[in-house]
């Protein structure tokens, strides 16, 4: 299987370390990092980039010093690397203008309002990987045990009339 990242950016410790520990059971499979910034966040995905690891997922703070978490989403979206990872807003201050602004640019695939229920954040980001790995990878079959099972299945099904359709 190919490597896959999952990045937290948040510039509160705190949160990082929630956020970490409810996605924890994630790791077996999944690269979990944190930045505090979105200028670490840059350079750690130009690292991961040149390793040859992949942005799967990735959760933001939109109120960071600096830089606005929204308008960093969309800087992923235009990025050939980044285009097609899936983008969380995770945050208490984004207002409906921000949000709509990431909506429009095809840069928010979910929004996830703080504080957040643990077993919650690890069915959307659950949900959101599944997504990522049926738009991203050609075989399907090794992320059913892990991921959203029912969707993968129905993902190979919906393959296989495609092909025989052919």
């Amino acid at each position: 299987m190919n490597k896959y990242m999952i990045l937290c950016v948040d510039d509160e410790r705190d949160v990082l370390d929630a956020v970490l520990h409810d996605l924890s059971p994630l790791t077996d499979d999944f690269l979990l990092e944190a930045c505090e910034s979105v200028n670490e966040a840059r350079e750690l995905l130009a690292e991961s980039s040149a390793d040859g690891v992949q942005l799967a997922l990735i959760l933001c703070d939109h109120m960071m010093p600096g830089e606005r978490g929204v308008d960093f989403l969309i800087e992923l979206k235009r990025q050939d690397f980044t285009r097609q990872a899936r983008k969380v807003l995770l945050t208490g201050q984004a207002g409906l203008e921000e949000t709509v602004e990431a909506v429009n640019n095809a840069s928010l695939d979910y929004y996830i309002a703080k504080p957040w229920n643990a077993d919650e954040l690890r069915q959307i980001a659950i949900d959101q990987l599944t997504s990522f790995v049926i738009a991203t990878e050609s075989n399907l079959l090794p992320w059913v045990q892990i991921l959203d099972s029912e969707r993968l299945m129905q993902a190979i099904s919906d393959r296989r009339l495609d092909f025989s359709d052919s």
